[in-house]
């Protein structure tokens, strides 16, 4: 399919360097196109510029039939990139957000048996065909607010049988969804309870068993551990990437949520692609990361549903580091998967400017998912995942406007989304 967008307002997320990521000051640069043409091909983006410059031998090629869409002075975004959720699970946790009303802290619920335990109960419950009609119907939510790639973690099964149906189901999601999904290996993502007091056979279980089977079936991109207080140490986590590594996975990392765990200084040991969460993040961290290739990835929709302080973004931009931010969609500490949302968070949260925030939503999470040579921006070669937005007056007005839908019009892979 050949598609031809003309009259666009603004495009915005222009990268004619076709760089990877971008760091510190660099996050301050949003280049855009006003009254723009946009010409999509077999897929990908094949041309760009402003109205005057469109060749009507384009416009009217006899050869190639082109849908034509008149953006009406509306604006064209790269596709949100969401580099870390937990989509896949089964059933609701609001009985644990009343707990938290009432006072209980993440670690009380935990210890209590819920959290990820309970997530963990309800999925062994739940079929197959069941985990993927409802990771479907989320899928399809995001997809409506602008997303069009996401990564999916495993975590709620903490047995092999259990985590293999979750990587199992994303594989399946990966071949039915018109969403760019990457999926990773999350069985460190709590101990479960009949290993209570056992945590290191716990690890040798993930190391010797479930880790190899992952392998065998190709079902993860990436490994992930949950290195922080009350989870897993710093040794474990070592020897669950080095394992992850040994077949393949490349290392993703839950890091500092509850604590300086030292899970970004071991993340950027094994060359993570990302840390994510970070809320407690110091000098020390900040320098560890500095000139490595892990991407600081920041979930504020996990700090303000759980009540937790939030990363010191602005900190770590103005130090000179790359920021990448997403949802954590899951359902106990972020039931929501709105990029939309998430990008208004970095700009009331974190103090990151309008252009700062949709770097950290676009290119630089797609970083955070090793897809930034497909995704993320708008430059010839890329994938065409993009969207147009309703009426705005600026590109700030989509942080700005954090309760409603700005997204008008998706098209995924070269092809426009059925939006029902």
């Amino acid at each position: 399919m050949t598609i031809l967008i003309t009259n666009i307002k603004e495009l915005v997320g222009v990268d004619y360097e076709r760089k990877a990521r971008l760091c510190g000051s660099e996050m301050e640069t949003l280049k855009t196109i006003e009254n723009a043409f946009l010409l999509i091909e077999n897929g990908l983006i094949s041309l760009f510029g402003q109205m005057k410059e469109l060749n009507n031998s384009v416009v009217n090629d006899p050869v190639r039939e082109i849908t034509k869409i008149d953006a009406g002075g509306r604006m064209v975004f790269p596709s949100f990139c969401d580099s870390h959720t937990h989509l896949v699970y089964a059933g609701s946790r609001e009985i644990e957000y009343i707990d938290k009303i009432r006072g209980l802290s993440y670690e009380e619920i935990a210890k209590r048996g819920g959290g990820i335990l309970n997530s963990a109960r309800k999925l062994h419950d739940t079929s197959f065909e069941s985990l993927v009609e409802q990771a479907t119907e989320r899928l399809n939510e995001i997809i409506k607010l602008g997303t069009g790639a996401v990564e999916i973690k495993s975590g709620y099964g903490l047995n092999t049988e259990d985590e293999l149906k979750m990587l199992r189901v994303i594989k399946k999601l990966k071949e039915t969804s018109p969403l760019t999904i990457v999926s990773t290996f999350l069985g460190a993502h709590a101990v479960p309870a009949e290993y209570k007091g056992r945590q290191s056979e716990y690890v040798d279980h993930i190391i010797n068993e479930m880790i190899p089977l992952v392998a065998a079936e190709e079902l993860a991109d990436y490994i992930d551990v949950f290195c922080d207080k009350g989870f897993f140490t710093v040794e474990e986590t070592e020897r669950i990437l080095m394992a992850g590594i040994k077949h393949g996975m490349r290392p993703k990392i839950h890091a500092n949520e509850l604590d300086y765990s030292g899970g970004i200084q071991v993340g950027v040991k094994y060359n993570a692609l990302s840390v994510d969460h970070l809320e407690y993040t110091g000098e020390e961290e900040i320098k560890c990361l500095l000139g490595s290739e892990t991407m600081p990835t920041l979930l504020p929709g996990a700090s303000f549903f759980l009540g937790l302080i939030y990363a010191p973004a602005r900190r770590m931009i103005d130090a000179g580091l790359p920021v990448a931010l997403a949802s954590d969609f899951n359902p106990g500490s972020s039931p929501s998967g709105n990029m939309q949302l998430v990008l208004s968070m970095g700009c009331i949260k974190y103090k990151m400017t309008p252009e700062e925030a949709i770097n950290a939503v676009t290119l630089n999470s797609a970083y955070a998912m090793g897809l930034s040579e497909d995704l993320g921006s708008i430059a010839v070669g890329k994938k065409a995942n993009v969207f147009i937005t309703k009426p705005v007056p600026t590109y700030s007005f989509l942080p700005y406007a954090y309760g409603s839908n700005k997204v008008a019009t998706v098209i995924l892979n070269g092809e426009i989304q059925k939006l029902s």
